[in-house]
């Protein structure tokens, strides 16, 4: 059985993270309402189906796609077991009551008036954002999602690329029945911004650089980093592909002025040392954000 978490009532976690779906699905909410539903971009998932049907018979889009959420939600409970808990579906219920909601009190028209390209960056952020606040809070978006990860179980392919498959359908759906390539062509636009909206609230911004150095100056390399620069690393024992000599690779994360400063001090000692700078998304441990902060969060 699949693993759901569960949050004690009324605890400062359960307040916090249902805080997080409420809010989080009323920007998502507001970013189908003010900048994609108007015109017409059709963002994968079921809002996407939605915001078709809505055009083509004039439902209610939130209704719509709750109509799509429950039914699937219950498929999914079946086939793959009691995965799905109670704030996803706190989540659908509350998008789409916003959905409709704002809808009603704001009307049909765009924020922006004929600016279909600066409406599908911002929706984008706007859907990014809303889901990313409440992906945080350990919840799913349920919808699509459920498809793609019964699809996974039968055909054995990974959810992630079922997913794109499934989106990247419903986005043709718009452009069959809009019959307007700049529909696919906005909707993609969205959906990238959401992902990098979505993966940056879950991540957050960081700086920090992960560095792999081979210097036969490590001794002195090791000293600054760990004495001038407060941090830690690793060597990494290995040999030289060219000649077969022995290497000490030094595997270390600094921030971006710290960065600057360690590599002035390579270049001083060693201008022939191999410096790789890989962008570190997310770095949890001593020094930086532990493990326990980030579950916590």
């Amino acid at each position: 059985m699949a693993f759901i978490q569960k949050d004690k009532v009324f605890s400062k976690k359960w307040i916090i993270n249902y805080s997080l779906i409420i809010i989080g699905s009323f920007i998502l909410a507001s970013g189908f309402v003010l900048f994609i539903t108007p015109y017409k971009i059709v963002p994968g998932g079921v809002y996407g189906i939605a915001i078709v049907i809505h055009y083509m018979l004039g439902s209610p889009v939130g209704l719509t796609a709750l109509m799509m959420d429950i039914p699937l939600t219950i498929l999914g409970i079946k086939v793959l077991g009691p995965r799905f808990g109670y704030k996803t579906v706190v989540g659908f219920l509350f998008t789409a009551f916003f959905v409709d909601g704002i809808t009603y009190i704001y009307g049909q028209d765009p924020l922006v008036a004929d600016e279909p390209l600066l409406s599908a960056i911002f929706g984008g952020v706007f859907l990014g954002v809303g889901l990313g606040m409440i992906f945080k809070s350990k919840a799913t978006s349920g919808g699509t999602d459920i498809i793609a990860m019964i699809l996974s179980r039968y055909t054995k392919l990974p959810v992630g690329m079922l997913l794109i498959y499934v989106d990247s359908a419903i986005v043709l759906v718009g452009l069959l029945v809009f019959q307007d390539w700049r529909i696919p062509l906005y909707s993609l636009i969205v959906i990238y911004i959401t992902g990098k909206v979505i993966d940056t609230i879950l991540q957050g911004v960081d700086y920090d650089k992960t560095l792999f150095i081979i210097s036969d100056k490590y001794e002195e390399i090791r000293t600054k980093i760990i004495d001038d620069l407060n941090r830690g690393g690793t060597y990494i024992h290995g040999k030289g592909m060219y000649n077969g000599d022995d290497k000490t690779l030094i595997f270390t994360v600094v921030n971006r002025r710290e960065l600057a400063m360690l590599q002035d001090f390579i270049h001083s000692i060693d201008p022939k040392a191999f410096v790789t700078v890989i962008n570190a998304n997310e770095i949890l441990g001593e020094g930086f954000k532990s493990l326990r902060e980030k579950l916590a969060d």
